[in-house]
């Protein structure tokens, strides 16, 4: 019973840490003057991808019996982004088709393209390498993909600075109740503390109920770190695309999540292949196929039709059951 309580106690704080950080990330992109199209494809994904990346960090700090979990979260994060999360972006176009006159998705393709192709190739090489048990090859992967994000970045932010794209501006700054245009960078700042304090405490809790349910039931902490971590901390951040694509902001609805994937498969994949032994077990590699495979049908779409159909929809969460079965039966 009180890991059940503790657990939502975490959930809770990495939830609420994620809204108080975003928010703060987002206000200091503007005053930084990197661009409403960059504040949202950019930092809006990384933002919200804080939580799960806390969690193998906190996991790795508290030593080796932490590595199951680090991983655990490290793969699941992509997982549900590759098939859930497509799903749910899909579902809700269908669903708000009278409203945006039609369910055709209105995206940025060449964006959306090359952002899934990147997560494409660097998850792959995430995989390969987690077959390979030689430490200097892992070092050598995390430091090409953290060279591979810093050039992501910067082409990204460039791009959107010259397009000049008006995404959603973020909403009033928490710490800032004076209704002033351009908040304090004072108060950004305080506020950016603070929301990280609550996702390292969220993510503190976090790996501590689930390294004793773990024991618990007798099952494998990587398994529930997989399943359990992404559904809590990256599942309800999307609601927001849900939001956006109702309101017709299909690009960004899109660009957040597939920024996220991109972000998800390059600077918490360094992370473990730095820190942890990223020996890859049969439930990693499933969830982590899955996600590739539920990519590659986003890259078919988003290229030929720019539609989430039904019958796409059904695949991606097919795909999402189909692996989460897997993975429990392999524990």
């Amino acid at each position: 019973m009180l890991d059940s309580v503790l657990l939502v106690a975490g959930f809770t704080m990495l939830v609420a840490g994620a809204l108080v950080f975003t928010n703060a990330v987002e206000w200091a992109g503007i005053r930084l003057d990197l661009g409403h199209g960059a504040v949202g494809s950019v930092l809006a994904a990384v933002a919200t991808a804080m939580p799960e990346s806390l969690v193998p960090v906190v996991a790795i700090i508290r030593g080796e019996q932490g590595d199951p979990i680090a991983i655990g979260a490290i793969v699941g994060a992509p997982f549900l982004l590759g098939t859930l999360a497509m799903a749910l972006c899909g579902t809700a176009a269908l669903v708000y088709r009278v409203r945006r006159e039609g369910a055709g998705l209105r995206l940025d393709r060449q964006a959306m393209s090359r952002d899934l192709l990147v997560f494409l190739g660097t998850l792959s090489i995430a995989i390969v390498i987690g077959n390979i048990h030689a430490r200097p090859v892992h070092v050598i992967g995390a430091l090409l993909l953290v060279v591979a994000y810093g050039a992501y970045l910067t082409t990204t932010i460039a791009r959107a600075r010259r397009q000049g794209a008006e995404d959603e501006p973020p909403g009033p700054l928490y710490f800032d109740r004076t209704g002033n245009a351009s908040p304090a960078a004072y108060r950004i700042l305080a506020q950016a503390l603070v929301g990280l304090g609550l996702l390292v405490g969220g993510a503190e809790v976090f790996v501590t109920v689930i390294e004793h349910l773990a024991r618990a039931i007798g099952t494998n902490a990587l398994v529930l770190t997989i399943l359990v971590a992404p559904l809590a901390t990256e599942l309800p951040e999307k609601i927001n695309s849900v939001l956006w694509i109702r309101q017709g902001k299909d690009t960004l609805a899109l660009g957040n999540i597939t920024g996220a994937m991109v972000f998800q498969s390059m600077m918490p994949v360094a992370v473990g292949m730095a820190f942890t032994d990223w020996h890859l077990t049969a439930p990693a590699r499933v969830a982590a196929i899955a996600a590739l495979t539920g990519a590659v049908l986003a890259v078919i779409a988003v290229r030929r039709t720019g539609r989430f159909s039904g019958p796409l929809i059904g695949c991606w969460t097919g795909l999402y059951a189909g692996a989460t079965v897997s993975i429990l039966a392999l524990t």
